[in-house]
């Protein structure tokens, strides 16, 4: 049976393909390429919008010349890639690589410095605005994590222009005299704010140029694209192309506010740490538990096209990864895409394994995805005539909790410490998957 402990990296098997002929047949899709060692180290980890070109790049005879690259090149002995969604995701998914592998050959990215977030303090009776890297979860309406600083600034300049709001930390409350004395900074003299600080806007006022901001971050940039496009072709015409190209980049800008992922979805934990004691607590509430749970695995599967398939397991101790827990599984008695049937091998193998050699069940098993999934593992239990422990699954697009034998869903607040511990155990589960099915696919498994 396999169910294998992570394995020292050194002690993966490199393909013995020519990683220059195998960049070839990459798809042309977006990514995460992976550069190894003769030892299966993985030294260096990059992003790419067409994986194909960019990896075959680095065994061109332009690349012998670069200084950025030439030294380290002649250690590459394999290659592999993992598939994005789109080049947004690229950008966090090379990110969360580097911070997991420390590539010996990448610079970038390896400390805590995270991606910034633009919040709108909507709670405020007038809502400052800012570009943080240390986000607040309550009381905002949060953007991001964008891909770069610089274009967010520069698009949050043109906005300030045209909607005035305010970016200061002050704490403004109209009930307060002080505020009719408070004399406005510079941005209110250069028509950047309307200078609520001194009452000089009404609280409605100004809350509708906050919407306005709102509907601009929402996508409809449109309106404001092709004004903007006008007074750029109206500059270049009276041959002033300093104004021309400044709005040319304010333009791009602008449009690169989509170059963003989702708050909920693409959290950085550097950004959001988990309480995870509260988290349990919560658990132990909204599932009904006679006890605080400790121990939680989850399970995922991950394929490409059907080939490769594997699942991993994750292994949560007090509310944290138990790394030497987790397992990974090469999926054996599907063919093609089956999701529901690995699922159903996979929890078969492994608590029947656990059933036999006497070991304690988890607490609870999370299923990473809907009530297909969750039925799957169930029908593995009665199929094993074991009692599951407390057996759940979560369905990414609504979060939803999903339990055997229940019609009603149970959905929690995002902000809820409980679906918080679900979501990470369940998000690193899924990263466990597809890291080792494209860092092992087609790498030796042993066998049963």
């Amino acid at each position: 049976m396999i169910e294998d402990p992570i394995p020292p990296v050194s002690e993966q098997t490199p393909d013995p393909r020519d990683p220059a002929a195998k960049v070839r047949e990459f798809p042309t899709t977006s990514g995460v390429y992976l550069m190894k060692d003769a030892g299966g180290n993985v030294i260096y980890v990059g992003k790419a919008k067409n994986l194909r070109g960019r990896a075959s790049s680095y065994f061109s005879k332009e690349a012998l010349n670069d200084a950025r690259i030439r030294d380290w090149m002649p250690l590459v002995k394999d290659v592999d890639f993992i598939e994005t969604t789109d080049a947004i995701q690229a950008v966090f998914t090379e990110a969360r690589m580097i911070k997991d592998l420390r590539p010996k050959f990448n610079k970038d990215l390896k400390d805590d410095k995270t991606f910034p977030y633009l919040q709108i303090r909507t709670r405020e009776e007038f809502p400052r605005v800012e570009i943080t890297r240390k986000p607040r979860r309550k009381g905002v309406r949060l953007y991001g994590p964008f891909t770069s600083t610089k274009p967010l600034r520069i698009a949050m300049d043109v906005l300030q222009r045209l909607l005035q709001f305010r970016t200061c930390t002050l704490d403004i409350k109209t009930g307060e005299d002080r505020w009719k004395w408070f004399r406005p900074c510079l941005l209110h003299s250069i028509r950047r704010c309307t200078a609520p600080c001194n009452l000089r806007v009404s609280r409605e006022d100004y809350r509708a140029q906050i919407k306005k901001l709102i509907f601009i971050l929402e996508g409809k940039t449109a309106k404001l694209v092709r004004r903007m496009e006008r007074e750029m072709t109206a500059a270049s015409e009276e041959l002033n192309f300093e104004k021309a190209r400044r709005i040319r980049d304010e333009i791009a800008a602008i449009q690169k506010l989509d170059m963003r992922g989702d708050a909920n979805k693409d959290v950085q934990p550097e950004v959001f740490p988990i309480d995870p004691k509260k988290g349990l607590i919560g658990l132990k509430k909204v599932l009904g538990l006679a006890n605080t749970p400790r121990t939680i695995e989850g399970m995922d599967i991950a394929h490409l096209s059907g080939q490769d398939t594997v699942a991993s397991l994750v292994s949560f101790l007090d509310g944290v990864p138990f790394k030497p827990g987790y397992r990974r599984f090469k999926i054996k008695s599907v063919e093609g895409v089956d999701d529901f049937a690995s699922m159903r091998e996979v929890v078969t193998r492994r608590f029947r394994r656990l059933r036999d050699e006497d070991e304690v069940f988890p607490d609870i098993l999370l299923i990473d995805g809907g009530k297909g999934q969750l039925n799957a593992a169930l029908d593995a239990f009665q199929t094993l005539g074991i009692t599951p422990p407390c057996l759940i699954s979560l369905a990414k697009q609504e979060e939803e909790i999903f339990r055997p034998g229940a019609d009603e869903s149970i959905k929690l607040s995002k902000h809820s410490a409980a679906l918080r511990l679900l979501q990470y155990v369940r998000d690193e589960s899924h990263r466990f998957a597809q890291h080792y099915h494209h860092m092992l696919r087609r790498k030796r498994f042993t066998e049963d």
